[in-house]
């Protein structure tokens, strides 16, 4: 007897919709109605824009409770082409890794404290 695999669509949360950066921002602005939006723009975009600097001179970002932003480094190997079948060399690459930490976790599986 066969079993159905259950499809799970990785690009939307569960229970919603993906929130982008400037509904991130309006909704910062919104909570925080005595700064101005174009400052919380500028705190966000900042925000972020540490976090890339800090990882492209490969140091780990760590937000406790929220998680660990760090650089994994991708070996070089020998990959093919799914659709000729052709090897490739792929070379070797850094690639961004995020870890959850405990609170995230937790809220994400409903053991909130």
């Amino acid at each position: 007897m066969a079993t159905e695999a259950t499809l799970i669509d990785t690009t939307v949360p569960p229970g919603g919709e993906a929130m982008i950066r400037s509904e991130l921002i309006q909704k910062l602005a919104e909570d925080n109605p005595h700064l101005y939006q174009r400052d919380v723009e500028r705190i966000v975009n900042t925000f972020f824009e540490e976090i890339i600097d800090a990882l492209s001179r490969g140091e780990r970002v760590e937000l406790r409770g929220f998680g660990a932003f760090s650089v994994k480094r991708r070996d070089a190997r020998v990959g093919r082409n799914p659709r000729t079948g052709e090897t490739v060399e792929v070379e070797e690459k850094c690639v961004p890794f995020f870890k959850t930490g405990k609170l995230l976790r937790d809220r994400l599986n409903g053991l909130e404290s």
